[in-house]
């Protein structure tokens, strides 16, 4: 392991570059259409760094961009739903990392491909039942699968979209979820010690980048008809579905990887 740029390791200056600047475009993606910079952010990312120090590193960088995001929109959190949804995700983050630890990959990924589409296109059915009974539930069900497949996100999303009227509180909302949950994810890897230390100065590059992706991506949120900003949501969210599914489909041997 080399050391690059202001310390970081195997860090070129135009790496460290072209990182902040993914997380900027990637923070304006997901303001903008409510869901998939994750996604996008873990991509490239990926390119980059191993698992073992990419996961650490991209729930950081989320969890300072929702951070930054719930910030910049704080007025449109739905707070009643944000005690249900963190009791459900700290339970899903325990039964994900001790009861199912043997259930295939695959399988979740199918069960989180399909369900995707179904709330996605049948949003009566994300609809179901009280707000914080829905938003316990689906905190419990992104944290338990959270532990095995990244970007649970796109699950999280179609109950926020389908409780509420308007785009800003559907970003606000997720924002303010998304954060609960990579904030218990990030203590479950028991990632608070020394290991991020050299990777500090990529993380605040990355996390003030994401802020003004953030604010640029609020003011046209605030521009975007609500009727493109539904339909915007819905083929983001089915694209993510469908990618997860042919991840499911290559970890099966059926297509190649």
């Amino acid at each position: 392991m080399e050391t690059g740029f202001l310390g970081v390791p195997d860090v070129s200056v135009a790496i460290f570059s072209g990182l902040a600047a993914a997380s900027m475009v990637t923070s304006f993606i997901a303001t903008v259409t409510g869901a998939a910079g994750g996604l996008l952010l873990l991509g490239t990312m990926a390119l980059v760094f191993p698992p073992q120090i990419l996961m650490p590193l991209h729930t950081v960088a989320m969890l300072g961009d929702n951070v930054t995001r719930i910030a910049v929109l704080w007025r449109d959190v739905a707070r009643s739903a944000l005690l249900p949804f963190l009791i459900g995700s700290t339970l899903g983050a325990a039964a994900g990392g001790k009861i199912f630890v043997g259930l295939p990959t695959v399988t979740l990924q199918l069960i989180l491909g399909f369900s995707i589409i179904v709330f996605v296109w049948m949003p009566k059915i994300a609809n179901a039942g009280s707000l914080g009974g829905r938003f316990g539930v689906v905190g419990f069900a992104a944290s338990f699968v959270g532990i095995f497949v990244s970007a649970t996100g796109a699950l999280v999303a179609p109950f926020v979209a389908a409780a509420f009227d308007r785009r800003q509180n559907v970003v606000a909302t997720f924002s303010a979820a998304m954060g609960i949950f990579h904030l218990t994810k990030l203590i479950a890897f028991g990632l608070l010690g020394a290991a991020l230390v050299p990777y500090l100065p990529l993380m605040a590059a990355m996390l003030a980048t994401s802020a003004v992706g953030n604010v640029i991506g609020s003011r046209i949120l605030k521009r975007m008809p609500e009727r493109s900003f539904r339909r915007f949501f819905q083929i983001i969210l089915t694209l993510m579905a469908l990618r997860i599914l042919w991840m499911a489909a290559g970890n099966a041997g059926l297509v190649p990887t």
